[in-house]
């Protein structure tokens, strides 16, 4: 009789000793994520597991944690909670589980010293309360054993499932831009150099295989060739054939060992070596342009602005004897001016030997092949598509020009290999404000996917400029300086 008793004694200890560690468990976390709430979101955010639905489960998770805390004290819910609190340590250990193994980004969204265990740590803190959870409800539970262990194994696998499900189903969300959230990983690139140019007129011309190209806007004929490790910075002057052509908007390209250097408002095409920076060849297409990207030494794609119409598009130019032209008139969408809704950026992926077009105004991009017939159009995360822009024209000139209540979608953006990078203004959800750096979205063109996003800091009073990815490394140019990064080896594959 007296061991009766003493078992019974030791097994009501345990219950109440157990139900009690989870009420100060589950009331604390959920205290210390209400008191940060902002934080608690937008790390919610940030996992590829709930991003998609961090503004409900910013809510329901504390909200459940303390009906779990009020019911394990009524001694008549009791069992009812403890089922409760095995069923969720078992989700949070999936979420885990599911981060480190299937995902490169890793948020804690715990609250209080919670945060301050590794994963590892977390996953034996939560088995722990898992053990403790599942031995109580065989203490207070009165069904056979047998069927309580049936009952905590259905209920392991439907808290299982629904991290799964979470999982699964956010991810597609993300990346069919259903929810404008980003995801940013732990520091996925790394600063490593800096130089000093002393102006901020400088922009990205090119590359051959161990060095980059910079031209500059005020002093059309000087190419600075620096080297990938930011090392060695050598000038040099582009001789130009004696001839009284009136240059307006110069630029310089450069592609391996050939330079490239066009103004699409004469028009005028000039051609030469590097080694010697001579121009060999001058072409004088019958076609104004205003951007334009070499894609090997004999061709050339091109934006021009159609005569007819006054609409951006795209065509190109081959340097024969005679430049032939061919124009594309129905590759860039627009209806609302034609112009300003159809106005991006142009590059062209020597890697993948792809044309690539982000435009300013809406989510898309194109990715096209060299002879601008396979076109693709793409989505970036961002959720306007169609174009809200506001055109003022001036009455005495009829010039027409962007109002202030224009929003622009994406800006800068540079492509390599598989990735398009596109730099954007426009913050997503539980995005905080005034952060000095500028949001890089990263985007995988042959898959089609949004990959992750990541800050680009700086000074808040010196100007981001332009970015240029070589490789594994990421250069930009900031006010007077040129900045290299690192992309750490497990973010582009």
């Amino acid at each position: 009789m007296w061991h009766l008793i003493k078992k019974s004694y030791f097994k009501n200890t345990f219950i109440d000793v157990g139900s009690y560690l989870f009420v100060f468990l589950f009331l604390y976390a959920a205290v210390s994520k209400l008191l940060d709430f902002e934080t608690f979101t937008v790390q919610l955010a940030q996992s590829p597991l709930l991003s998609a639905y961090a503004g409900f489960i910013a809510w329901a998770v504390p909200g459940i944690e303390i009906l779990i805390a009020c019911l394990l004290i009524i001694e008549r819910f009791r069992t009812i909670a403890l089922y409760a609190s095995f069923t969720l340590m078992v989700m949070f250990t999936a979420y885990i589980f599911i981060i480190l193994n299937f995902s490169d980004f890793v948020p804690c969204s715990c609250g209080g010293v919670l945060e301050k265990l590794s994963w590892t740590q977390h996953i034996f803190f939560n088995i722990f309360f898992m053990i403790l959870a599942a031995v109580a409800v065989f203490f207070a539970n009165r069904y056979p054993a047998k069927k309580t262990l049936l009952l905590l194994a259905a209920l392991a696998i439907i808290g299982i499932s629904i991290v799964a499900i979470l999982f699964a189903f956010s991810e597609k969300k993300i990346h069919r831009n259903n929810a404008f959230i980003r995801r940013y990983p732990h520091h996925p690139i790394v600063p490593k150099d800096t130089v000093e140019l002393n102006y901020n007129s400088y922009y990205f011309g090119g590359s051959d295989a161990n060095n980059l190209y910079l031209g500059n806007y005020t002093a059309p004929k000087q190419v600075t060739r620096i080297s990938f490790d930011l090392k060695d910075t050598t000038n040099f002057r582009i001789q130009l054939p004696k001839s009284k052509v009136q240059y307006k908007m110069p630029r310089v390209r450069i592609i391996d060992s050939i330079f490239f250097l066009f103004d699409g408002t004469v028009p005028i095409i000039h051609v030469g070596k590097i080694s010697d920076w001579n121009v060999t060849k001058t072409f004088y297409p019958r076609a104004y342009f205003n951007f334009a990207e070499p894609m090997d030494t004999k061709n050339l794609v091109i934006r021009t602005i159609s005569s007819e119409t006054g609409n951006n598009l795209l065509g190109t130019i081959r340097l024969d004897s005679v430049p032939k032209i061919e124009l594309f008139p129905n590759i860039l969408e627009g209806n609302i001016d034609g112009y300003f809704d159809r106005d991006g950026q142009l590059h062209f992926n020597r890697q993948s030997n792809k044309v690539i077009y982000t435009y300013y105004y809406k989510n898309k991009y194109l990715v096209s092949s060299l002879d601008l017939k396979g076109i693709k159009t793409q989505k970036t995360i961002d959720t306007i598509e169609k174009p809200q822009i506001f055109i003022d024209e001036l009455e005495s000139s009829h010039e027409r020009r962007l109002s202030g209540k224009s929003i622009r979608v994406n800006g800068l953006s540079s492509s390599f290999g598989n990735y398009l990078l596109i730099q954007s203004d426009r913050l997503g959800k539980y995005e905080p404000e005034g952060i000095a750096a500028g949001i890089i979205d990263v985007y995988n063109i042959s898959s089609n996917t949004y990959e992750f996003s990541f800050y680009l800091y700086h000074n808040p009073k010196e100007k981001l400029l332009s970015i240029s990815m070589y490789g594994h490394n990421l250069y930009a140019l900031i006010d007077t300086k040129l900045y290299r990064f690192t992309f750490k080896d497990n973010f582009l594959k």
